[in-house]
């Protein structure tokens, strides 16, 4: 008989824990998953405040330019209007249903489901205290796996009382008419690009001379310069000094001298691991300058048997990153599946999209990135106006762009701004990951028309 309670005792709900516990529970282990209903809920940022709603809010700001595209196209539109009382109410009904999906999958697997807050007492002891306030218990496990998550930050400015953070943004109590958006990374750009759409004022403020660090820079500036034309106030090289409120509503005073009346305001610069009141002092695992989860290669953190995956370890902050991460767990602690190998998680050609309008899509190196690790690399570059909108009236322009090892002729990094760039980036994913060269691109057969094409007939490479 096992000293322990359980095998595996997982602290956090969000795709990655739920994702490990199951499976491990599936294999055989006994195993508890501690969440607290009422943050996150299961399924923790993605499901419930991050890529869910935020794709289905993108959903509904397409609509504003699909009805003005229309009489492009032979249709009489009549009067539209927005209800934002209406999206909110759908999108919290489609969250409660995903949120019971992954109760179900928990239950199912055999995982005790664990509803209050975890904190580390020792190595092995975890205290837990019920959500429903009665006594709290101390369990014991012979693997811990941390796996809470990220939590917006917001720097300490004068008025932050007054702004909001993204977790918010899907619930609020009005509809901000004028929105004053604070930061230039993926999730302030979306929600510039949705409210934008949604039919607010949006103004974004960014603090460098353009949004999007860490992507390739012809994709940033073409991707701004998209996204101001759709209607953002994009402005660069500008932060915020203070946010004040007064009787008509929010007035921010920015580094350049501008002053801007809101009624909401969004500061989106960055995401910390949420390790703050675990207690990981008292397992003795050490944490690194953000406070993130410091791990090996196998995710273990300085204490073996304690592991980490996801947001909390700072790595690559992505749901699918997760997941996999969750995998190799599931495989150390359990083995491989009968017949198959041990998983391993790699950390190369992951692609990525970010929802703006137009929206992003890439995978592999930008130029920058390839030119450090290859030195000769030869480029291909189209821009053109994708065919719906020869007649729907918007001049949306269209960005995709091959990075070449030039040397192996092997494609290393494909990006695009346009349309479906998610949906067409995710197919060429795999041909990266299998190691594609430029040859081989030029054999395939495009289809007829789509944007998509234009990856495959590339021919001429630019400076």
């Amino acid at each position: 008989m096992s000293a322990h309670h359980f095998d595996l005792f997982v602290i956090g709900g969000g795709s990655g824990g739920v994702r490990a516990a199951r499976m491990a529970a599936q294999r055989g282990l006994r195993v508890a998953l501690a969440e607290v209903l009422g943050t996150d809920g299961l399924g923790g940022t993605c499901v419930n405040v991050g890529c869910i709603p935020k794709k289905l809010y993108s959903y509904a700001a397409h609509y504003s330019e699909a009805f003005e595209e229309a009489r492009g196209f032979g249709w009489r539109v009549g009067e539209t209007a927005f209800d934002w009382a209406t999206l909110k109410a759908n999108r919290a009904r489609e969250i409660s249903r995903l949120n019971g999906v992954y109760a179900n999958l928990l239950k199912g697997s055999g995982v005790t489901q664990l509803d209050g807050f975890a904190r580390f007492a020792g190595p092995n002891e975890i205290d837990f205290s019920p959500s429903d306030k009665s006594a709290t218990q101390r369990f014991t496990a012979k693997h811990i796996l941390i796996a809470t998550g990220g939590t917006p930050s917001v720097p300490d400015i004068e008025g932050r009382e007054h702004v909001v953070v993204s977790d918010a943004m899907f619930d609020l109590e009005t509809f901000p008419q004028r929105l004053v958006i604070v930061g230039g990374g993926y999730i302030a750009s979306e929600f510039a690009s949705i409210f934008n759409g949604l039919g607010s004022k949006v103004t974004q403020l960014y603090r460098s001379e353009q949004i999007l660090r860490g992507f390739d820079d012809d994709i940033r500036h073409f991707a701004a310069a998209e996204i101001a034309k759709a209607g953002v106030d994009l402005r660069l090289n500008t932060d915020v000094q203070r946010v004040e409120r007064t009787p008509q509503g929010l007035r921010v005073h920015t580094t350049t001298g501008a002053v801007i009346e809101a009624d909401t305001v969004l500061y989106a610069t960055g995401r910390v691991p949420l390790t703050r009141g675990l207690g990981v002092e008292r397992a003795g695992v050490a944490l690194g300058d953000k406070g993130e989860v410091r791990v090996d290669a196998h995710y273990r953190t300085n204490v073996p048997h304690i592991l980490a995956v996801g947001d909390v370890t700072s790595r690559v902050q992505l749901t699918p990153v997760a997941l996999g991460e969750a995998m190799v767990v599931v495989d150390q602690l359990c083995g491989p599946a009968p017949g198959k190998a041990a998983r391993d998680m790699s950390y190369d050609f992951i692609p990525t999209a970010v929802f703006t309008q137009p929206s992003i899509g890439t995978v592999g190196l930008t130029e920058a990135q390839a030119r450090e690790r290859f030195g000769d690399v030869t480029l291909f570059r189209s821009e053109f106006k994708a065919l719906r909108h020869t007649l729907s009236g918007r001049s949306e322009r269209t960005l995709m762009k091959l990075v070449v090892d030039t040397k192996t002729d092997r494609v290393v990094g494909l990006h695009m701004v346009g349309a479906e760039a998610g949906e067409i980036v995710q197919g060429f994913a795999v041909a990266l990951k299998a190691g594609a060269t430029k040859a081989v691109f030029d054999s395939t057969i495009g289809i007829h028309p789509t944007a998509a094409e234009e990856f495959v007939t590339m021919r001429e490479p630019v400076r």
